[in-house]
């Protein structure tokens, strides 16, 4: 006989731990269990296959759940002139099996590994239910029911909602059956999905300066962390003449809106944590779970929402952290209106994410350094985003002083339409020569406009 493997398991003779690797059989791509065969393939016989193979239907039937007896086959055969008992047993359609006094839990599940029976990861699980039903993960029974929700009761009472019994089941975070389910695992102080969030020092993962782990309930979460990535937004002052400017390098509703979308749309099936890195020039949101089935890049960007955990989302909505279902995006990106680099959308088939540029990084440091109104033929190409630029071969300075001896005030506008350039290159030539205090800025908001000093 050939040896134990995946798909065949050898049992001397009837043991009643031999429903483990039924329910692996079933859990995995199916198998085959002799009974009257020893370890090393030798066969020894059954000498009452009747009563083996009654003892084994009996016990498939009243300890495994759901019923896998149709995907199960027990008859006698015989090896070497010696009768033996051989259970075949197929891959069931109703994933996960388990053991009925087990229940849906790594003790009660068990899958196939080598030639041994395992008792299957939490993830393993979730994911063999997904694929044997319309799978819903905030709707399905949490695999832990000692649950406790001290942090999450605190909020909902700061926000003006009870948070009895009546209202966990109301939300969604208990059954009918009274047990608890993924959305309450979410909102209890066991929650088992984490944000991670890592301090870099320059543009790249190169010099690591500082970590952070968020546990807990996802309100705890979003509430830690939302307040450490705030330390992390720093203020830029600037004095022109006798007013103070200060701007923050992120604005903080952009923040907030992208760690919502963090939380709100996660694929929390997936046992990953969220990831948010900052870095000297951006801040990147990484989430587990791509765009829900049906939707496109196109159609978020749109402001088209359909929520991969809808009641999650409803929790939310009464708890007036989100306003309305499909505005996180369009308010991220009027965050930066003002702004020449814009946020950044990314999605994979598995993940989604997102960039928030630094509003106060100087993208450009050696322009800086240069005197002012002059800009080298060499940085044209740097400046300029449009193939090498109307301008690359021209001497820019003569182009920008121009323009303010002819106009007593200038626009940020007029600087792109005389560079022929991008608006981001304008706002940067403009800051320099503020910082080079050649210029003065002069009104608010979209009537900025700028004037040269005489000295």
């Amino acid at each position: 006989m050939e040896h134990e493997g995946v798909q065949v398991e050898y049992k001397r003779e009837y043991v009643d731990d031999f429903k483990y690797a039924v329910i692996a059989f079933a859990n995995t791509d199916g198998g085959e269990l002799y009974f009257g065969i020893n370890d090393d393939g030798s066969v020894c016989g059954i000498s009452r296959p009747d009563d083996v193979m009654l003892r084994v239907t009996n016990a498939v039937r009243d300890s495994i759940r759901p019923d896998v007896t149709l995907f199960t086959k027990c008859e006698p055969i015989v090896i070497e002139g010696k009768t033996v008992v051989r259970l075949t047993v197929r891959k069931g359609t109703s994933r996960p099996y388990y053991l009925a006094g087990k229940g849906i839990r790594p003790e009660g599940v068990y899958v196939r590994q080598g030639a041994s029976s395992v008792p299957a990861s939490e993830t393993a699980i979730v994911q063999m239910i997904r694929e044997a039903s319309n799978f819903v993960y905030e709707a399905e029974r949490s695999l832990n029911q000692d649950l406790s929700f001290t942090q999450s009761a605190v909020y909902f009472v700061s926000r003006g909602v009870e948070f009895g019994e009546p209202q966990q089941k109301s939300l969604g975070m208990k059954g009918a059956d009274g047990m608890y389910t993924n959305l309450g695992l979410l909102f209890s102080d066991q929650c088992p999905h984490i944000i991670k969030v890592a301090i870099f020092q320059g543009s790249k993962k190169t010099l690591f300066k500082d970590r952070r782990e968020f546990f807990g309930s996802i309100l705890k979460q979003l509430e830690d962390a939302f307040s450490f990535l705030d330390l992390c937004n720093q203020t830029r002052s600037e004095i022109h003449g006798l007013e103070r400017i200060d701007s923050k390098s992120y604005p903080g509703d952009a923040i907030r809106e992208t760690l919502l979308n963090l939380i709100v749309h996660r694929d929390y099936a997936v046992l990953s944590p969220a990831l948010i890195s900052v870095f000297d020039d951006r801040m990147e949101f990484v989430s587990v779970g791509g765009l829900v089935q049906g939707m496109t890049y196109d159609d978020i960007m749109l402001g088209v929402s359909v929520a991969r955990n809808p009641k999650l989302a409803d929790v939310f909505y009464r708890l007036r952290l989100i306003e309305a279902y499909g505005t996180g995006i369009l308010k991220i990106n009027e965050g930066y209106n003002d702004q020449p680099v814009k946020p950044k959308f990314e999605v994979s088939a598995h993940a989604f994410k997102v960039t928030l540029p630094n509003a106060n990084f100087p993208v450009y440091e050696h322009i800086a350094q240069k005197p002012p109104f002059i800009v080298a033929e060499q940085d044209a190409f740097a400046l300029d985003g449009r193939n090498g630029g109307a301008y690359a071969a021209r001497n820019r300075e003569q182009v920008v002083q121009s323009l303010f001896a002819k106009n007593e005030v200038v626009s940020r506008k007029d600087v792109e339409n005389a560079l022929s350039t991008s608006q981001a290159n304008a706002v940067l030539i403009l800051r320099r020569l503020l910082d080079e205090d050649k210029i003065s800025r002069v009104g608010n908001g979209k009537n900025i406009r700028y004037v040269i000093k005489h000295r």
